[in-house]
């Protein structure tokens, strides 16, 4: 059944990963003193390519407001013999943030009844936090954290059925539980979704990071649906704030129409252009996420700390009490994510960095383990 949600901070603002300025400071901390593993990057670092194309960049000159390089090789990358990707269905974005708070005013604000939303959480905050600005009503179907953090799909066509939200939002794999719906499950969301008039939006923030993805773009022939992505999160390049959407002309065009000029700096365009030109990055980047997952998630799980299945670059852990947990891990040097906000107290969400960082958090967390029983 539909809940509210708990996703924002006492100032109203949605909570999210890493650690911020106000925080060091009042803690006499410095940011290069902390191994940061509350945000989930890539962990092998930005692709060497992208500090030479970000040289090249005219500081005086504007970007271009249509990126139109970079969405030209967004199709490259995403195109093969069989599926072309026409640069008129990619929209680019300053952070995929950005475009959930386009999509949010285009879909959901000054409509007559304000518009609706179907969210499926525990989930990415920015998603309510949009649809809190749009004045939207908000319905969230819960996921069943006794049964893996699985959702009642029945139970979201029902809501779709009987409340037609505009937009149907689902993070996939889901921030933070990391799991992962197959096509068949996606397929269902979108038949009910179009049943109803809607737009059913998949965030593919963490695709990158699957160990065996399912082929998502089979769903561009559907106008009722929208795939989101970060390049940010896939290649390591979270200061710079770049995300795209993969819709229908009409989706693109309207979101186009409330997204200001000059939205994505030159930077930022480079970088992506000259990101997904590296064919050797992502690869790399797996088999760095992989390898060092396992060995934290069989050293938590050695000193009995409960792991739901991840599908992503990050893993929830149950600890109890995960405020505690954070606290005491941050006195290590050590920053982890306090799930309190998705309504999941109990847990902490951990992202994978460089297999010699998750040894030091192995160790660390083995240690809080000891003081806390």
């Amino acid at each position: 059944m539909p809940e509210n949600s708990n996703q924002s901070s006492p100032g109203g603002r949605p909570v999210h990963g890493n650690i911020g300025p106000t925080e060091l400071r009042a803690l006499g901390l410095k940011r290069e003193d902390l191994l940061d593993f509350s945000a989930s990057i890539s962990p092998i670092g930005p692709p060497e390519g992208v500090w030479n194309a970000m040289r090249s960049v005219d500081l005086s000159s504007y970007p271009d407001p249509e990126c139109l390089e970079l969405r030209e090789t967004i199709c490259r990358h995403l195109s093969t013999s069989s599926r072309q990707i026409s640069i008129e269905r990619v929209f680019v974005g300053n952070g995929s943030t950005e475009i959930f708070h386009l999509l949010t005013r285009v879909y959901l604000a000054g409509r007559p009844d304000n518009g609706i939303a179907l969210l499926m959480t525990p989930t990415y905050g920015e998603y309510d936090g949009a649809c809190r600005l749009a004045g939207a009503k908000i319905l969230n179907l819960v996921a069943d954290a006794t049964k893996d953090f699985s959702w009642d799909l029945g139970a979201a066509a029902k809501l779709i059925s009987e409340n037609k939200p505009n937009i149907v939002i689902i993070c996939n794999p889901n921030n933070p539980t990391g799991v992962y719906l197959d096509p068949q499950e996606i397929e269902f969301l979108a038949d009910a979704t179009r049943d109803a008039g809607g737009l059913l939006v998949v965030d593919e923030a963490y695709l990158a990071f699957v160990a065996e993805p399912w082929d998502s773009l089979a769903l561009m022939d559907r106008p009722e649906v929208m795939l989101v992505r970060s390049m940010t999160k896939d290649y390591a390049q979270t200061a710079l704030r770049l995300g795209y959407a993969l819709a229908s002309e009409e989706v693109v065009t309207r979101l186009r129409a409330f997204q200001p000029d000059w939205s994505v700096n030159s930077l930022a365009q480079k970088a992506g252009v000259s990101a997904l030109e590296d064919a050797e990055y992502l690869p790399r980047a797996r088999e760095a996420v992989f390898s060092a997952k396992d060995f934290l998630s069989g050293e938590l799980k050695s000193i009995g700390l409960e792991i739901p299945n991840s599908e992503a670059n990050f893993i929830l852990v149950k600890v109890g009490d995960a405020a505690k947990w954070r606290s005491l891990l941050l006195a290590k040097g050590l920053v982890v994510r306090d799930c309190t906000s998705f309504g999941l107290p109990e847990f902490i969400r951990v992202g994978i960095r460089p297999l010699s960082d998750c040894q030091r958090l192995a160790t660390a967390m083995t240690q809080v383990s000891e003081t806390v029983r």
